[in-house]
């Protein structure tokens, strides 16, 4: 809905097409820019709940004879929608911050890992800025580290029990779950903390840059680090 719950044009456009939320058209606009997604990729959708990006990302993977495969995980649980999915998108319930690594990698097509990792996490907004963009970043990490492996651990915040459990999970996995090229999406709340994500993301891949989409609302302080082409060095 947009301002004073007016319905906006997002919003509208949803209800059209049969997307079940209006953030739908944030990874429609990456996608248009990026082409992140192929036919046959393995997608991994963290923080998938209400299910727009799962329905966007089996879109992108072409007919179904492409092949392909998304897996979403949120703490909900999340049904499939029916509108724009197959039976290439399944979902599980499960925290991200605690489920070990490799068991998501079992989860993966032929236990390879993912060739896109998106992450749509946000924590509840409490209305403290530095307290919503700590969280934020909290997610933000937490999604870097399962993609290219023991990252947290170069992180230095004040969470030390957080960075030690991380630090644990992951040391019981030989690599992070995406696959060599493959791409990663993470949004963030902006502050300088999230800049700082950034600065660590970019030795492990090819490219990186930022992205505010036109469907974010104008209140919102969302923004998405787009993560292009895992260098096969950064395999850990």
């Amino acid at each position: 809905m947009g301002v004073s719950g007016v319905p906006d044009f997002f919003y509208k456009e949803a209800q059209r097409l049969g997307y079940v939320a209006r953030s739908a058209f944030k990874l429609v606009q990456i996608q248009k820019q990026y082409k992140l997604i192929k036919g046959g990729s393995s997608v991994l959708d963290l923080g998938c709940a209400p299910g727009a990006w799962l329905q966007v990302a089996c879109q992108s993977l072409g007919p179904i004879q492409n092949g392909g495969f998304v897996l979403g995980i949120d703490l909900k649980k999340v049904k499939v929608p029916p509108l724009h999915c197959d039976s290439r998108v399944q979902t599980i319930s499960a925290d991200v911050m605690t489920l070990p690594q490799h068991q998501l990698r079992a989860l993966s097509p032929h236990q390879k890992g993912f060739s896109v990792i998106l992450s749509d996490m946000c924590p509840s907004i409490s209305g403290i800025t530095t307290k919503d963009a700590a969280l934020s970043v909290e997610l933000g990490m937490r999604a870097l580290d399962l993609a290219v492996g023991r990252v947290a651990s170069v992180y230095d915040d004040d969470n030390d029990g957080h960075e030690k459990q991380c630090d644990e999970q992951s040391s019981s996995d030989e690599s992070g779950l995406l696959q060599v090229g493959g791409n990663l999406i993470i949004k963030l709340l902006e502050s300088e903390d999230a800049k700082e994500i950034s600065q660590i993301s970019k030795p492990f891949f090819r490219k990186s840059s930022w992205l505010r989409p036109k469907a974010t609302r104008p209140s919102s302080r969302e923004i998405y680090l787009i993560c292009q082409g895992l260098k096969p060095e950064a395999k850990i």
